[in-house]
């Protein structure tokens, strides 16, 4: 069964692949200007104003573009709010009410004009898709399990599959790093979890945004859990950055204090990086190889030709291992941020012992 599975998985992803390769090699061939792979593969894992699926060239020389185009809302300082569809821009060919996009972004064609975008951008729109499922799933699991489904009975479903994530976070994140304060800070594990996760995994399905390889999504993440981390501090833990016994004055107030203090800051810092960069170099690589194939056909048709199965083998190859990379950034996000909470009420031993 698992063989079969993994089967079908590969068939699709080089089907895939192979379209994207067909369309894309019809579409250049329309074309003199040169492949700019940066720009290509920068165009991919940025966010976008629509959710653009593939792009045919027609006979007589015009181009169609399968998207989902997204609500704009602008907010002027002389117009007001203006609210339109994103398919008004014509991929950026056209300008809309005095609007126009560049490079991705919505700006006005008067340089006196102040604006401010709150558009449902594909990343707003995927993150709030995944937060929809990720409570929908919950809910429904809870409330089978207030039901006394699966309490005094095998876990059935989603049940089967949600609970084993659950105690994992729980017996191998939550209780080594917090003890007997796991309890309170286990709902946030949990939620932070399965939200990466989805994220992540959504991330990977062709025509989607990658909302965990944008900076903003994971900084928000990162800040919620340094407040996280500041609250559940003690006096011990300042106690630690602030007062050294032993150690000379200078020593303290130069070296000592300035380090400790930059150490409070670098652990949510650290949270923000590794998620993001994790995310955006998968979908970097697998682009890498795909533009690969283009930049041989440049040189000439037989080598691009010559080089597409490769190049495809080793793009999926990428994206499997991209789906393992999902599971895995989400358990280490998690389990870092139960380590840094535990190191922040840490010296409490009596309170702990006790």
């Amino acid at each position: 069964m698992r063989v079969n599975r993994l089967k079908s998985l590969l068939v699709a992803c080089l089907g895939l692949f192979s379209v994207l390769f067909f369309t894309s090699t019809m579409a250049n061939e329309n074309k003199e200007e040169r492949l700019d792979p940066a720009k290509l593969i920068m165009e991919h894992i940025q966010d976008a104003h629509d959710f653009h699926f593939f792009t045919l060239s027609k006979a007589d020389g015009t181009e169609f573009h399968a998207t989902l185009p997204l609500p704009v809302i602008i907010y002027s300082n002389t117009k007001g709010f203006s609210i339109f569809s994103s398919s008004r821009f014509h991929h950026g060919h056209e300008a809309y009410n005095g609007y126009k996009l560049e490079e991705g972004k919505i700006v006005s064609e008067d340089a006196n004009e102040k604006i401010i975008d709150f558009s449902l951008s594909k990343n707003v729109v995927q993150m709030l898709l995944a937060l929809v499922l990720l409570v929908f799933l919950m809910i429904g699991i809870a409330n089978k399990y207030k039901k006394g489904d699966g309490v005094h009975n095998a876990p059935k479903g989603w049940q089967n599959a949600v609970e084993p994530v659950i105690a994992f976070v729980r017996d191998e994140v939550a209780k080594p790093n917090l003890a007997n304060k796991y309890m309170k800070y286990l709902p946030y594990l949990l939620t932070v979890f399965f939200f990466i996760l989805i994220n992540n995994l959504f991330g990977l399905i062709p025509g989607s945004a990658n909302v965990t390889g944008n900076i903003a999504f994971t900084i928000v993440l990162g800040v919620i859990s340094f407040f996280v981390i500041i609250f559940s501090t003690n006096k011990h833990f300042w106690g630690h950055i602030f007062w050294y016994p032993g150690v000379p004055m200078i020593v303290r107030f130069l070296i000592m204090l300035p380090v400790e203090l930059l150490g409070v800051f670098t652990k949510p810092f650290a949270l923000i990086v590794r998620l993001f960069a994790n995310m955006v170099a998968g979908h970097i690589i697998i682009l890498s190889f795909i533009a690969l194939i283009f930049i041989f056909g440049s040189m000439n048709s037989i080598a691009g030709w010559g080089f597409s199965p490769l190049s495809v083998l080793f793009a999926v190859f990428i994206y499997l291992i991209e789906i393992m990379v999902a599971f895995i950034q989400a358990f280490i996000f998690t389990n870092l941020t139960a380590v840094f909470i535990g190191q922040a009420f840490e010296g409490g031993h009596e309170e702990e012992h006790h």
